[in-house]
């Protein structure tokens, strides 16, 4: 029964918990907004009768019926309305009279005169067969859009004025008719637009703010009365400045106007009765969200009562919370012994990813898209999802760091076999163009092992220059004959070949082999401490960590070590748990039957050596890491060097995904852990080529923002906030696991750190080359110290500069173009700056990277 309780119930317990939690957070978000009542009865409203799929830009008209619906929606809120044209869905004039409509008709000018010409006559009928006609606006903002002159637009005024006894007037907004005051003459009342929320007022100044306005034109122009044509809000739409589109601030905002309204007996028209996504081309993104009702013909706000932050925000939490219960049943259950910290972190990260996903899919319920927009979007969602994916991975390593309570798969120094029973290892060292005094300084540790039974061969392919390679040939004659050394002029496969000569070379005894960089010096115990582990015949690997020398007084060189430190102590062990090591070409013992029986080394792989383990792990063998130090090497000269590095890593990573797929999805012996790592384990270098692709993508919207502000717009914010919390994340995970698993101080951390940000673009162009190409080149890593060249220092980095110039600029423009103060450009600025902190690591470790030792 115990057995039942914790197996079962608590993790149903557990994922029921984490159910409520997050739909109580749902609930205390979007609770209902307590808001003063206004008059169910509307003066008057501006009436467009497109619905949502039409649009007059596409010669797409609602029908007689449609209009007609429309203003039987309207009819128990209102008996007036606003129309702009006199062409456009005419009929509307004929139904809203026999309806009981007041209409207030209107002619739309623009820089056309035939066009103007039409729309002045038909306003003209209009006016003497509809006695509902109580007034009549001549052109809406011609005069904002520049379409006309005031003296032109005065003309068409008084010649329609000439013709009527109606009141006749045109529409523009506040400020314009302050900027022409002449205007006022050719009109018999003042047709006001008053918009506050394209001025950037907050929601709750924006009433009094109108009215303010109102009161200076009435002060301005004692003697004509004024009609407030449009005013209204936008439920949806950027963020101007302090004003924000929302349906809570419209409803706010409509209420409190018509409160004051009726008190103040304001004639107006509340804009609008009905959204019209087709606006948008011309408006840009809040055009087709100042309406009273949807698109859809249903009320967005009530006059009375509460009102709901979201109103599908029900809908919303309850497939979040179904969608992510069985992945954190799933989660309790399988990690049931991590800890209930570590159970709960990555439950809130799953919870949190899903819940962004869903909200994302839900998108289209909540605003007019169009094709464009769904292809955005579905790219966004998938860029969304792979990136909740890097995400959860990071997660789960996080996870069992901090919360496991120790590793349970450790293996320690192996007790020295006596000497008549030591197992024959030949150890390979392939070397390619490099310094001479280093090789023999690996060599030289390599005859002091405490070892008996072991060979050396030193194979050095490819090297032109003698001055290179005849150095190890004369010092090895003189080493015993166990010491063997081969000089190939030419020969295929890179490192990989050369080890596979050296398998051919090595002595048929031979049980173990170890292969060591050329700038390793390894301890005198490497081998019998090690070698006993391979007494185990399960075992086919024995790795030991990368470890570094003369460092310490090169914060460059710093920097490096402790970034290679943090895979060894942390995402070692983490893959280790599971026994899926990656196995690396250096400080790496193996079986050597088993490396014949596999096919010796991968020549088609820049990485053979993490090519080799996988395919060893497929064949059912034990790979065995010891976390202890026995050998140490260089780090890379410099960070064009530590580029070239992680970009052979990276590109290699994806030869071998792409090779081994099929056996890492479909039948093979590998176990889930072995699978889930080696199929997921790259995903945070995924992860830096989504940044890169996030990055250029983020480049271009910015630049047609600014080019073309009306088809393009800030996005929604939760499409933004996965990329801000995986660059934050991705930026805070490994300081605190640094600090958790590692003695060092945090300067160190943050050496690291930007060390690792600054390899984000290389690792980005690795991943991009290795998928799309087949075949890599293996480039050695320049070890040692720098040849620093000041007047070049830009050239390994000027892909990132570039990139962080670019972000820089396009940070700029938004904001000076937007307002300091524009929430949705401080959050887009803010994301360009994450996306920055790459490739201003890199600029950063490119310059110091060029700094000369300290005399410490």
């Amino acid at each position: 029964m115990l057995l039942l309780i914790n197996r079962y119930i608590k993790p149903v317990a557990f994922a029921a918990l984490i159910a409520l939690i997050h739909f109580g957070i749902w609930s205390i978000l979007n609770r209902s907004l307590p808001m003063m009542n206004a008059p169910s009865i509307v003066h008057g409203f501006a009436y467009s009768g497109f619905q949502a799929s039409q649009s007059p830009l596409e010669k797409n008209y609602p029908s007689t019926a449609e209009l007609a619906e429309d203003l039987e929606i309207l009819k128990p809120l209102t008996n007036r309305i606003r129309i702009y044209g006199a062409l456009e869905n005419s009929e509307v004039t004929a139904l809203a009279s026999n309806l009981g409509f007041y209409i207030t008709a209107g002619a739309w000018l623009g820089n056309e005169e035939k066009a103007n010409r039409r729309e002045i006559n038909a306003l003209k009928s209009k006016i003497k067969n509809y006695p509902r006609v109580e007034r009549a606006i001549v052109g809406n903002e011609v005069l904002l859009r520049k379409d006309l002159t005031p003296e032109a637009l005065s003309e068409y005024l008084d010649e329609v004025r000439a013709t009527t006894s109606l009141p006749i007037s045109t529409a523009e907004p506040w400020h314009v008719w302050l900027k022409n005051p002449d205007l006022v003459k050719h009109v018999d009342f003042i047709a006001v637009h008053l918009l506050p929320y394209h001025e950037g007022v907050p929601v709750e100044k924006a009433v009094d703010y109108s009215l303010q306005r109102l009161n200076e034109l009435m002060v301005t122009f004692p003697r004509k009365k004024i009609v407030i044509t449009e005013i209204g809000w936008p439920s949806n739409g950027p963020t101007i400045d302090a004003a924000v589109a929302s349906q809570a601030n419209q409803a706010q905002f409509v209420r409190e106007f018509l409160a004051k309204a009726a008190k103040g007996r304001y004639d107006y028209y509340l804009m609008e009765a009905f959204d019209q996504p087709w606006k948008q081309k011309l408006e840009g993104w809040a055009g087709p969200y100042w309406g009273m009702f949807g698109g859809d013909r249903k009320e967005k706000y009530s006059l009375q009562g509460n009102i709901d932050n979201d109103a599908r925000w029900e809908v919303k939490a309850l497939w979040s919370t179904l969608i992510a219960f069985l992945p954190i049943l799933f989660i309790a259950i399988r990690f049931r012994h991590w800890g209930l910290g570590g159970r709960f972190s990555m439950a809130i990260l799953l919870q949190a990813c899903i819940t962004t996903l869903v909200i994302a899919w839900n998108l289209p319920g909540d605003y007019y898209y169009t094709v464009r927009d769904f292809i955005v979007l579905i790219a966004l969602i998938i860029g969304m999802g792979l990136t909740s994916a890097v995400l959860m991975i990071y997660g789960v390593e996080f996870s069992e760091v901090m919360f496991k309570g120790g590793w349970k798969r450790v293996y320690k120094r192996a007790k020295p076999l006596p000497t008549d029973k030591e197992l024959f290892v030949s150890i390979h060292l392939a070397c390619y163009n490099e310094p001479p005094e280093m090789v023999i300084m690996t060599i030289d540790s390599l005859v002091k092992l405490n070892y008996t039974n072991y060979e050396v061969i030193v194979v050095d392919n490819n090297t032109k220059d003698e001055a290179k390679w005849k150095p190890l040939e004369a010092y090895m004659a003189n080493l015993p004959a166990n010491f063997k050394f081969y000089h190939l002029p030419k020969w295929p496969g890179f490192k990989a070949g050369a080890l596979n000569f050296a398998l051919d070379q090595t002595n048929p005894n031979a049980q173990v082999v170890g292969v060591v960089d050329a700038d390793y010096e390894v301890t005198p115990d490497w081998l019998s401490d090690l070698v006993p582990h391979f007494m185990d015949d399960k075992v086919a690997v024995v790795q030991a960590p990368q470890a570094h020398r003369d460092w310490e007084n090169n914060f460059f060189r710093r920097m490096s070590n402790w970034e290679f430190e943090g895979f060894f102590k942390i995402g070692m062990h983490h893959r280790h748990e599971r026994n899926a090591l990656i196995q690396h070409g250096t400080m790496t013992l193996v079986r050597h039957q088993a490396l014949l029986d596999s096919g010796k080394w991968s020549e088609w792989c820049i990485c053979e050596d993490t090519e080799l383990g996988l395919r060893l792990l497929e064949s059912g063998y034990e790979l065995r890491y010891i976390d202890d130090t026995f050998g140490r090497g260089l780090t890379p000269a410099d960070f064009k060097a530590l580029k070239s590095q992680r970009f052979r890593w990276a590109f290699g990573a994806m030869q071998i995904l792409k090779h081994h797929l099929p056996k890492l999805l479909g039948d093979s012996t590998l176990t889930f852990g072995q699978r889930y790592h080696f199929l997921t384990g790259w995903f945070g270098w995924l992860g830096d080529a989504l940044q890169l692709i996030f990055t250029i993508g983020s480049i271009s919207w910015t630049v047609a923002m600014l080019a073309f502000p009306k088809s393009f717009s800030l996005p929604v914010s939760i499409m933004i906030m996965p990329i801000l919390c995986f660059l934050f994340i991705k930026a805070a995970l490994g300081p605190v696991l640094y600090r958790k698993t590692m003695d060092c101080h945090w300067k160190d951390i943050l050496g690291a750190s930007i060390a690792g940000l600054g390899l984000s673009h290389a690792i980005a162009r690795g991943v991009i080359m290795g998928l799309i190409k087949k075949d890599g080149v293996f480039k050695v890593t320049a070890k040692g110290k720098a040849n620093i060249n000041r007047l070049q220092v830009l050239n390994p980095i000027i892909e990132e500069f570039s990139l962080l110039m670019a972000l820089a600029l396009c940070s700029l423009a938004m904001l000076f173009t937007r307002g300091f103060n524009n929430i949705d450009a401080q959050l887009w600025v803010t994301m360009l700056s994450l996306q920055a902190l790459p490739y201003a690591s890199a600029v950063a470790c490119q310059f110091i990277s060029q700094r000369a030792d300290s005399k410490e």
